[in-house]
């Protein structure tokens, strides 16, 4: 074959239906050799001469889907000034679409070794998996993101792998894939939830760091990227040489038909390279000093503000346009409806400190693609001043750790004063308003994938991981965790019957609360990690969901419909705007807090007595927000009694609120609806929640 001159752009392998053309930035690269490998594994290697603006480009005539490829990178090694080239390694492209095969940690892939000063060993490219060439042409038959408001938006968050890998109901070689997670079993799951949208941890192709293989484990989370453009190839049933895009892509148009979106975990603030001595596989080898961050006073070594040992360089332009062309490939080749960055804060780092003007803010901000799908930061990092919870632009909404926090806190009746928890429950005015974002700024949780699930919150009072191999030294301390009574599993009637009651606290609580609702999958199904807080490398029953018929799991399955289904029905617990809290014209107000007397609060009491037992009250008459045709909308009004004390309590209805009050929701007996009150007094149990609608 002859090698043509090619073009600089787009970068990566693009098939134009008669050949191929190839393209890689490396700036201080000297020389590179494409590579290309039959079935056989035998290569054939062509040195791309036509360089443009440091991207190394070259067409091949007849090259077309299903062609494996990589590159070899010439340069000096010098690690000293950062250089980190070795023409031995074979490298993946960082525009691959499509990646084939799982990196094999052998002594080769790594060009330095602990009191090494220069390459240990040559070779290693049987052990890197192959770029594929794509036809990234799709039927989407007229599919269109099903563009849910934020205000509507219930997020599922979920893992690929552990979300079917146990479902009797979908087949055997299915079970694990994208082809699974896009089945009608899970379909009608997501939707008997209320499910808008299901959030994917990691599916760009990932690595499994070699201290997880040499422990029989892996890489579960997957939050050690090496392709931001291809799905990771094991998810997929349909093979890894590119079936894998178009089962991904079947998967979207399954989930927007049923009216579901599809948000991306994605982790662009580092690799799976690891530290200075972790494998060479892509990045490292193609140009070290351009794709991360390396220290001053010793280029060796890498600024780590993730905790993983590398930190993608976000500032370096070419960096900054591999993560743009990567997320808009994600929205328009692939049909993505947003993204969750993990970390956040790390790419908005420009010199060391997070700074809120940061080009990536910046340009998101300012792309016709990105700036109209939902965003969503992890914000924090590992790094001196990380934690940026309440702080980044109007875009962006953020997982809100103080409401986890908050909520915790109160259920296991440690919580600290009425006003923390209210500001959490009213959407978090206090952390989002001020630069004039709205409620569902506010990403709601109680759990996540990183931490206990919900059955080991109310099951465990301290993390258990010691299956991880660290000696339970990894996974968080504080966890805000009651476990009733008794350390784990327990046949105690008691003791399961106030775990059951709390974890319907928490849902309530969380499907009342201003701001967008995510779950954690299988807490509706009572999934527990027996303690766990860190499955991050157990790809096993004790991170998958168990799909298996209990009576429990059954009934509170059956009640977590019930409340998300009531949420989705009703305005008043789902608004667009502020809730309003008086004002001096004497305007209703939208929401008032009381104590149990029935009489209201004051601001001092708000801010310094525990909360304990509270009522809130929420006027759903008139409700502060419009849907998208401008009407506004009107809903019952509803009085909330919060008791998270060890015993009953009595609350007088508040005699500025007549009318007749009815019980649509009690955690302590989730067999109660629409029950009437009698009187003027209604009795909560211990740790519960009653809410009341006024008919």
């Amino acid at each position: 074959m002859e090698l043509w001159p090619g073009y600089q752009y787009p970068l990566g392998a693009s098939w134009d239906g008669r050949g191929t053309n190839f393209s890689v930035f490396s700036e201080h690269g000297e020389g590179i050799e494409l590579c290309l490998f039959d079935h056989d594994s035998h290569e054939t290697t062509f040195e791309l001469k036509e360089v443009t603006a440091s991207v190394w480009h070259g067409y091949l005539a007849g090259v077309g889907p299903g062609q494996r490829y990589g590159f070899r990178v010439k340069g000096p090694f010098a690690p000293d000034r950062g250089d980190r080239f070795d023409a031995s390694k074979l490298l993946l492209d960082p525009y691959a679409k499509a990646i084939d095969g799982e990196v094999r940690c052998v002594p080769e892939l790594f060009s330095l070794q602990p009191g090494s000063p220069g390459v240990a060993s040559l070779g290693g490219s049987e052990a890197i998996p192959r770029s594929v060439v794509i036809d990234e042409s799709f039927d989407w038959a007229g599919d269109l993101s099903p563009r849910v408001p934020w205000h509507e938006t219930t997020i599922y968050e979920t893992h690929v792998r552990g979300l079917t890998m146990t479902h009797p109901g979908i087949p055997e070689e299915l079970r694990g894939s994208y082809a699974a997670v896009g089945h009608p079993q899970i379909v009608e799951h997501l939707q008997a939830l209320s499910v808008t949208a299901v959030e994917l941890l990691p599916v760009q192709h990932f690595v499994h760091p070699r201290h997880l293989i040499e422990q029989g484990l892996s890489n579960y989370w997957g939050y050690d990227s090496i392709g931001y453009f291809a799905p990771h190839s094991a998810y997929s049933s349909a093979g890894a040489s590119g079936g894998q895009v178009t089962e991904f892509k079947q998967m979207v148009k399954a989930l927007h038909q049923a009216g579901i979106e599809v948000i991306l975990d994605v982790v662009y603030n580092h690799t799976g390279e690891g530290n200075h001595l972790g494998p060479t596989l892509s990045f490292r080898g193609i140009d070290n000093r351009v794709y991360y961050r390396l220290r001053k006073d010793d280029p060796s070594l890498y600024l780590d503000f993730t905790g993983t040992g590398n930190t993608l360089n976000a500032p370096h332009p070419q960096v900054l346009k591999l993560i743009m062309d990567s997320l808009r490939y994600w929205v328009v080749q692939m049909h993505v409806d947003g993204f969750r960055f993990d970390l956040t804060s790390a790419l908005a780092r420009e010199l060391y400190d997070v700074d809120h003007l940061s080009s990536f803010l910046d340009i998101i901000h300012q792309d016709p693609v990105l700036s109209t799908v939902k965003l969503i930061a992890e914000p924090w990092d590992l790094g001196e001043g990380g934690y940026q919870v309440g702080n980044f632009p109007g875009l962006w909404s953020e997982w809100n750790g103080k409401y986890r926090d908050s909520m915790r806190d109160f259920w296991r009746g440690q919580g600290g004063p009425i006003e923390e928890f209210a500001a959490r429950f009213s959407g978090s005015s206090d952390l989002y308003k001020p630069n004039g974002r709205r409620p569902y700024a506010s990403i709601n949780y109680i759990t996540s994938h990183d931490g206990f699930t919900l059955q080991d919150l109310v099951s465990y009072n301290e993390k258990h991981n010691e299956g991880n191999g660290e000696n339970n030294g990894d996974g968080e301390n504080d966890n805000r965790s009651w476990n009733c009574g008794i350390e784990g599993p327990t046949e105690e009637a008691a003791v399961a019957a106030l775990r059951n009651r709390q974890k319907r606290n928490f849902l309530t609580t969380l499907a009342l609360s201003q701001g967008v609702p995510m779950l954690l999958a299988g807490d509706e199904l009572d999934r527990t990690q027996l303690g766990n807080n860190n499955g991050y490398c157990q790809d096993n029953e004790d991170s998958w969901l168990d799909w298996s018929p209990q009576e429990m799991s059954a009934s509170f399955h059956g009640f977590v419909k019930r409340v998300m289904a009531f949420r989705q029905s009703h305005a008043t617990f789902r608004r667009r705007e502020w809730l309003q809290t008086g004002s001096a014209d004497g305007r209703r107000r939208d929401i008032a807090w009381f104590a149990p007397d029935g009489l209201e609060m004051t601001a001092e009491q708000l801010a310094t007595e525990p909360a304990r037992a509270m009522a809130a009250f929420l006027d759903g008459d008139d409700v502060a927000t419009s849907d998208l045709r401008g009407s506004r909308a009107r809903d019952a009004s509803y009085i909330i009694l919060f008791n998270a004390q060890d015993h009953g309590q009595s609350f007088k209805l508040p005699a500025q609120l007549p009318g007749s009050w009815k019980v649509v929701i009690d955690t302590g007996d989730p067999s109660v609806t629409n029950a009437q009150t009698n009187g003027d007094r209604v009795s909560v149990g211990d740790h519960a929640l009653i809410v009341l609608e006024r008919a």
